[in-house]
């Protein structure tokens, strides 16, 4: 029986499992299924105080967790599967089927990355679409890619990919980006980067040999659609809670 547990491992639950172990309530991170949160997949954080040259993100997060296990905290990897809160003590289901209990709950489960919603993109998941530049796009090196969203997330995958492939795409459905001036600015001055205004994404087209091979785009002003020679589509167009288990 534990009086504290957390779960998620991202920034919040790291920041609270810091705060509740120096209050002496020894807590328990369950790490959840991505252990460190959304910095893990983040590549330069320049908007956090005290790193004035910037710091990278999985960096960051290892220096969080060392932080929190300074004053104790407790690790356990994997996910909560059920939880059971209709009484105290709260009742957790672990993935291993071990079960936790607990006096207090904090839930930072973070989001999940959103997919577009497309047969073909399901179809071509993992061989030509990905949700994760960083994680990715070492396997499309020198590789001409597309990046759909229009929001920081979006223009920092394309900055990302810009150094690593031949050309990017960025795609946007929308006649003017919403993210950050800095990261536009950068967008759109790169060399490298392209960018497909009022636009959506039709299909992924490819074949069981190759993967992605082409991606057909939709200009929402004229309808009309046109197909490009992509090899990579990385979708940048924001999360999902990761609240499915409590409703």
């Amino acid at each position: 029986h534990h009086k504290l547990v957390i779960l998620g491992s991202g920034t919040s639950g790291l920041t609270a499992a810091i705060y509740a172990a120096r209050a002496n309530l020894n807590p328990v991170v369950v790490s959840g299924r991505e252990a460190g949160g959304q910095l893990m997949i983040t590549t330069d954080v320049e908007n956090y105080p005290g790193f004035p040259e910037g710091i990278k993100g999985p960096e960051m997060m290892d220096l969080l967790k060392a932080q929190a296990a300074r004053f104790d905290t407790e690790f356990y990897n994997g996910d909560v599967i059920d939880a059971d809160l209709s009484q105290r003590p709260f009742k957790l289901t672990l993935e291993n089927k071990e079960t936790l209990t607990c006096d207090s709950l904090i839930i930072s489960t973070g989001a999940s990355a959103r997919w577009l919603g497309m047969d073909s993109e399901k179809e071509y998941s993992g061989r030509g679409v990905s949700a994760c530049a960083t994680c990715d796009g070492f396997f499309f090196r020198g590789q001409d890619v597309a990046v759909v969203g229009g929001g920081d997330t979006a223009l920092e995958e394309a900055l990302y990919l810009a150094n690593i492939c031949k050309s990017v795409t960025l795609i946007h459905r929308r006649d003017e980006f919403r993210g950050s001036k800095i990261m536009q600015k950068r967008a759109v001055e790169h060399e490298k980067i392209s960018i497909f205004w009022e636009t959506v994404v039709e299909e992924v087209v490819g074949n069981h040999l190759d993967g992605m091979t082409s991606l057909k785009v939709r200009n929402v002003k004229t309808d009309k659609v046109t197909e490009h020679p992509l090899t990579g589509l990385f979708i940048a167009i924001g999360h999902t809670p990761n609240t499915n288990l409590f409703k």
